[in-house]
């Protein structure tokens, strides 16, 4: 999915003619009428979808300033491009003072108006990317900072937030690679102990024979080689969470250890004489079936509930493919400016090669494609051509003729001469007949229907993608959509 802008002009074709091009550039846009139209769009339940603006300063009723004015006041930080007919300094000054971007005067070019929205959602990019690095160092990360756009996440987040309510222990399952500490750390940000220390142990990375001194610690000279006392994990994290990737991997002894700390509170350093006490939050996480090793003696059953009050799963990124956009931009702004790259954007052609590949690696492996990619890029922006692995294993696997989603309901009642699974089987085969069962050639204007639902299958109902994907403009859509009956077709 791409970036959404939203447009605020009280000129209707003037909008439309801003909508056509905003589409042309590769973005998504919707619209408002005037000041009163956007506030209730950029405060709405899908504010947090819209990447940013571009608003006319003098309309009737509330102006663009006053827009301005309230969404500083909201502090809402979404970049806003001004634009009016009357280019005096006076204007340009009052807009920026007021948290304007940009300023273009109308009508502005096609050019002006891409490079501004261009730079505009760049440096948007990298300065949240910036704040989400020191959060993450802070140890504030919050769980509004977990980058998703998917349904599958939002009840995984809504979970979240009330197991960050309270210090109930907390079991993250998932695949690797799908951020379970990222998931970890933000509930830590969420919650009262954020001030506190969050200290990550991956389990299965520890040397069998110190798994306990480096969790619990040791006094001096309680084995050899151990010449200074080490305090351990557990103390390190002692106010605040302690977070326990892959548990499952931890022999039996140090489970033993483990469920004795978690029911008394308090752990007992190698070669020490006394307990010590200890205030932990534990958030821990696996990537294996727990149960099954419980069943399989793999596993204390007694420390399975023990840290099983509040299981979490996340869903692997294949299963929220609307993710996999924002996550690949994500990853582009904060690489490139790591490696002092000018690279902008990801290209229509590489974004659909990434949606479609099953990514077994998760979000870890989309990260590093993305890395692979731009230390391959020589110019402005990435293809195909920078994702050779991904491009080969997508042919081979032929995961390009898989359809994206099933048919939806609109698009079955509009096919009406054909079955759910008969239209699974023309999107997966990404072909459309042009012989009728007779052998003759179909109607032109049947095929133009069945490749306009095509379209709105495959994207989802976003008809401003559909539109610039079939090389159209909206309006032009929407009467081709009404002169061949499909007006139904748009909701998916």
């Amino acid at each position: 999915m791409s970036e959404i802008v939203l447009i605020v002009d009280d000129d209707p074709v003037h909008r439309r003619l801003l909508e056509s091009m905003v589409q042309r550039f590769g973005y998504q846009a919707v619209s408002a009428e005037g000041g009163d139209g956007a506030l209730e769009a950029l405060m709405g339940p899908q504010a947090s979808r819209i990447d940013g603006v571009v608003l006319d300063l003098v309309m009737p009723d509330l102006d663009g300033l006053g827009v301005l004015a309230r969404m500083r006041e909201a502090g809402l930080n979404i970049p806003v491009i001004v634009q009016t007919a009357h280019g005096g300094i006076d204007n340009v000054i009052s807009a920026m003072r007021s948290g304007a971007t940009d300023f273009v005067v109308k009508p502005a070019s096609a050019e002006r108006l891409q490079v501004s929205l261009r730079n505009a959602l760049a440096t948007k990019a990298l300065a949240g990317e910036l704040q989400r690095l020191k959060r993450k160092q802070d140890g504030t990360l919050s769980i509004a900072d977990v980058i998703t756009r998917s349904p599958a996440m939002q009840p995984v987040l809504r979970t979240a937030e009330k197991a960050a309510a309270s210090v109930i222990p907390v079991l993250i399952e998932g695949e690797s690679g799908v951020g379970k500490e990222l998931l970890a750390r933000a509930i830590h940000g969420n919650g009262e102990r954020r001030a506190k220390p969050f200290v990550a142990v991956n389990c299965g990375a520890l040397p069998e024979n110190l798994i306990e001194s480096i969790l619990f610690g040791h006094e001096r000279g309680a084995f050899t080689g151990a010449t200074e006392k080490h305090t351990g994990k557990f103390v390190e994290a002692d106010g605040g969470t302690l977070f326990l990737d892959e548990v499952a991997e931890l022999p039996g002894p140090a489970q033993v250890k483990l469920l004795r700390a978690l029911q008394e509170g308090e752990i007992e350093p190698v070669g020490g004489r006394r307990s010590v006490k200890v205030d932990v939050r534990i958030i821990s996480a696996t990537n294996r079936d727990l149960i099954a090793d419980v069943k399989g003696g793999r596993f204390r059953e007694d420390l399975f509930y023990r840290l099983h009050v509040f299981p979490l799963s996340v869903p692997p990124l294949r299963a929220r493919r609307e993710d996999i956009p924002q996550l690949a931009r994500h990853f582009l702004t904060r690489i490139a400016a790591e490696e002092g790259k000018r690279i902008r954007a990801i290209s229509s052609d590489g974004m659909a090669l990434l949606a479609t590949y099953q990514w077994p690696g998760n979000v870890r492996q989309l990260e590093n494609a993305i890395f692979r990619a731009v230390v391959l890029a020589d110019g402005e922006e990435i293809g195909i051509n920078e994702f050779p692995q991904i491009a080969a294993q997508v042919s081979s696997d032929e995961i390009l003729a898989q359809p994206l989603i099933e048919p939806s309901p609109a698009m079955v009642a509009s096919w009406p001469d054909c079955s759910a699974a008969d239209i699974g089987d023309v999107v997966a085969s990404n072909s459309l007949p042009l012989t009728d069962s007779q052998g003759g050639v179909r109607p032109l204007e049947d095929i133009e229907r069945d490749a306009i639902r095509f379209a709105i299958s495959h994207y989802r109902g976003q008809m401003s993608e559909v539109a610039r994907r079939l090389g159209i403009g909206r309006s032009t859509l929407y009467r081709k959509l009404e002169g061949l009956g499909l007006e139904d077709a748009e909701r998916p």
